[in-house]
């Protein structure tokens, strides 16, 4: 054994306790290797859940290396400390040079134990919006939605903001805390119909199509309540009136998912369209243009 050591520190010009270091090293690196495959392998075979197979990914994919950073630390810190300048300046350097790295470091970091959202969850940050599909060290990705497609519904493409964001532009989440919305749907009628009986209509079909969500949207706010300050008097629909410059407008409030904003509508108006189709005395308005010739009679 002592002729093999001292063959290989001829040779390869590293004495026994380095290399006794890198053997260990070595060990920790397969072992943790291992032992991810392992419970990846368990995880997949327990579940099919999408969702709990990526964030097991996700986590072990920060766990094992630093596990492995910590291990491998306490195997070489002794052969560090003499260079414990040198690593100062080195990393004071390494700082200035990787600003933007580290801060979407840091960003992860927040993202990760701060929770402003997480992956599945609906959110705006600045210009954009989308669900989120994945968070990294560096990045995350959202699939947007809105843009050149209307009411919130996906336009396909995936975008990669980095984590630095967070500390730079506000976060909207539709999803996290109160997972509902308010919408409006504004029904213009002109001066001539029966704003009345309109408003009855529109108040008789929005409780018919919430029946329930109301009674959902306040369990959702007592669990909300006991991280946020959030109150609602009210959480029924509701028809607003008003008047504008070509009829009356009539705009329907309510509780809706934020994924299914543009169902809700498309159900609101088909039973809007067919109650109003049968009443003589309710006319849609919209804005018109009325040209006059001179001289011309009426």
């Amino acid at each position: 054994m002592k002729q093999l050591n001292e063959f290989i520190t001829h040779h390869v010009g590293l004495n026994t306790e380095t290399l006794s270091k890198v053997a260990v090293t070595a060990l920790i690196i397969i072992f943790l290797s291992l032992l991810r495959i392992l419970i990846l392998r368990l995880v997949w075979r327990n579940t099919e859940n999408v969702k709990v197979r990526y964030q097991w990914k996700r986590s072990l994919s920060f766990i094992i290396p630093t596990i492995g950073f910590l291990l491998i630390g306490a195997v070489w810190v002794k052969a560090f400390e003499e260079f414990g300048t040198f690593l100062g300046l080195f990393t004071a350097g390494i700082a200035i040079a990787l600003k933007d790295p580290l801060t979407n470091f840091a960003g992860w970091l927040f993202i990760i134990f701060r929770k402003p959202f997480v992956v599945g969850d609906r959110v705006q940050v600045g210009n954009h919006t989308g669900d989120i599909i994945d968070i990294r060290p560096f990045q995350f990705t959202m699939l947007e939605i809105g843009n050149w497609v209307e009411a919130d519904q996906s336009t396909g493409r995936i975008i990669h903001l980095p984590n630095g964001k967070v500390f730079l532009k506000p976060q909207a989440n539709y999803s996290s805390g109160f997972e509902y919305i308010w919408n409006e749907v504004a029904v213009n009628i002109t001066f001539e119909s029966n704003w009345e009986k309109a408003k009855s209509l529109l108040e008789q079909i929005i409780n018919e199509l919430e029946e329930d969500i109301p009674i959902k949207a306040q369990k959702e706010i007592r669990e909300a309540s006991k991280n946020y300050m959030i109150y609602y008097k009210h959480l029924t629909p509701i028809v607003y009136t008003s008047v504008k410059e070509f009829g009356v407008r009539l705009t329907v409030r309510y509780l809706c998912n934020p994924r299914t904003r543009r169902g809700s509508e498309n159900a609101l108006w088909q039973k809007i369209l067919l109650a109003f189709q049968s009443e003589k005395d309710i006319q849609f308005a919209y804005p018109t243009t009325r040209f006059y010739t001179a001289g011309e009679k009426n």
